[in-house]
C-alpha cells in the first residue's frame, strides 16, 4: 500500500512538472518575446507546480477559510491546465501530421522562416486557449448542472412478489466541500425525491471536510423521502473526513449507516436483505478494519434476495459468488474529465455502467458531484434509479 502511494505521488509530481513545462514552451516561449513576461510566466508555472505538489500539507497548515480558497484556486487551475494540455497536444499532433505530409511530398526542406514559425506558434496557442478555455467553461457548467437520470431494470429471480418493481435511487460521490454546498444539495434532493423511489442508497464519498464545517450542507439529505428510508455506506474520502463522526451525524438525519452489516427491507409479506460494507481501501489506510463482506453477510439466508452497497466496484465477482444479486457502487466518476475518461477502464475492470457476473448485477455510477477540478467533460454526473423485477 505504501509503495502504491509513493508511486502515485511520483506519477502526479512528474505529470504536474511536465505539464507545466509543456504549457510554458507552447504558450510562452514560442510566442512571447518579452523577457519580463517570460520570467513572470516561469514564476507562475513554478508556483502552481509547487502548490499542487504540496497541496495536502498546505491545506492542513492553513485556517479553514484559506484552505478552502487554496482548494478552489488549485483545483480550478488543475482542470484548466489539463484541458489546455489536451487541446495543445491535439493541435500539435495535427500540425505534425501536416508537416510530415509536406515533407513526404517534398523531401527538400525549405529555409526556416522565424516570423512564420512564430506566427504559427501563436495561432496554435490561440486555438488551444480558445479550445481549452471553452472545454473548461463547458465542464464547469456540466459539473454544477443537474445530473442526468439513468434508469435501469434489473432481473432478480429471488425477489419476492411483494417487492416486485422495488426502486432504489443511488446518490454517490457528491463530495460536499469548498465547491458543493447547500444550494447544490437542496437541488439534488429535490431531483432525487421527484423519482419517487422506495429507498435511497448513498454509496460513499459524501464529503471532503469535517462535520462542523459541512454538516449544514449535508443536512439537506434529511429531506429525502421514500418508503423504506435512506441508507449510507462509507467511501474512502469519508474516512479522510472522519468516518465515525459523519456516521453519527447522518444518524441524526434519519439515515441508517450500514457498516459491514445487513438489514431487512420489507415486511412479513416479502422482504430482501440490504447489505452495506465499509470502503474497500479507506479503512486500511486509516489503520481500521474497513471492508468486511463476511461480517456483512453473516447470519443471512442465501436464498433471500440481496442488494449490496459498496463504494468501490472492487470485489464484485467474489460478492456475486457469495450470492449477492445486485451490487451498487461508485468511486470511479467514470473518469470525470478527459483524458482520464479514456484511461479509467485501464485502472478498473468495472469503471462505469452495468455489468454482470453469472446471475448477479453490478451498477457503477459516475457520481452526482465531482472531486478535484470543478469540471466534468466526457463523463456527466448521474442520478441512478434501479428497478428490481423478478
Amino acid at each position: 500500500m505504501l509503495l502504491r502511494f509513493f508511486s502515485f505521488s511520483i506519477f502526479i509530481a512528474t505529470g504536474a512538472l511536465l505539464g507545466h513545462l509543456y504549457l510554458y514552451r507552447r504558450l510562452v516561449r514560442d510566442t512571447v518575446r518579452s523577457r519580463a513576461l517570460r520570467f513572470l510566466a516561469v514564476a507562475v508555472f513554478l508556483l502552481m507546480t509547487l502548490v499542487l505538489l504540496l497541496r495536502r500539507p498546505l491545506l492542513d497548515a492553513l485556517p479553514m477559510e484559506l484552505s478552502d480558497a487554496l482548494s478552489v484556486v488549485t483545483y480550478t487551475w488543475m482542470g484548466v491546465a489539463l484541458l489546455l494540455v489536451v487541446a495543445l497536444l491535439v493541435l500539435d499532433l495535427g500540425r505534425g501530421l501536416v508537416a510530415l505530409g509536406r515533407r513526404l511530398r517534398a523531401p527538400a526542406s525549405p529555409p526556416v522562416d522565424e516570423e512564420r514559425r512564430r506566427f504559427l506558434s501563436r495561432a496554435v496557442a490561440s486555438g488551444a486557449a480558445v479550445t481549452g478555455g471553452g472545454l473548461a467553461a463547458y465542464g464547469t457548467w456540466r459539473a454544477f448542472a443537474p445530473p442526468t437520470v439513468t434508469e435501469v431494470v434489473l432481473k432478480v429471480p429471488k425477489l419476492p412478489r411483494a417487492l416486485e418493481g422495488l426502486s432504489i435511487v443511488q446518490l454517490t460521490d457528491i463530495h460536499v466541500g469548498p465547491f458543493i454546498q447547500r444550494r447544490f444539495m437542496d437541488e439534488l434532493v429535490r431531483q432525487a425525491n421527484a423519482l419517487r423511489p422506495d429507498l435511497f442508497a448513498i454509496t460513499g464519498d459524501l464529503v471532503d471536510g469535517d462535520v462542523p464545517t459541512l454538516g449544514g450542507h449535508v443536512a439537506a439529505l434529511a429531506n429525502l423521502k421514500s418508503r423504506f428510508g435512506s441508507f449510507f455506506v462509507t467511501g474512502n474520502h469519508d474516512y479522510f473526513s472522519g468516518d465515525e463522526e459523519w456516521s453519527a451525524f447522518l444518524g441524526t438525519l434519519g439515515i441508517q449507516v450500514l457498516r459491514n452489516r445487513h438489514v431487512r427491507i420489507g415486511d412479513a409479506g416479502g422482504s430482501l436483505d440490504l447489505v452495506g460494507v465499509d470502503d474497500w481501501s479507506g479503512g486500511r489506510r486509516r489503520g481500521k478494519k474497513g471492508y468486511d463482506l463476511d461480517l456483512a453477510l453473516a447470519g443471512r439466508d442465501p436464498d433471500r434476495a440481496s442488494v449490496l452497497l459498496a463504494h468501490q466496484p472492487a470485489n464484485f465477482k467474489v460478492a456475486a459468488e457469495r450470492g449477492v444479486d445486485v451490487q451498487i457502487s461508485g468511486h470511479t466518476h467514470g473518469g470525470q474529465l478527459v483524458p482520464m475518461t479514456f484511461f479509467i477502464g485501464l485502472a478498473w475492470e468495472h469503471s462505469a455502467g452495468l455489468y454482470q457476473h453469472g446471475g448477479s448485477h453490478l451498477y457503477v455510477s459516475r457520481g452526482c458531484g465531482f472531486w478535484g477540478p470543478p469540471m466534468r467533460v466526457g463523463s456527466p454526473p448521474e442520478l441512478v434509479k434501479l428497478v428490481l423485477t423478478a
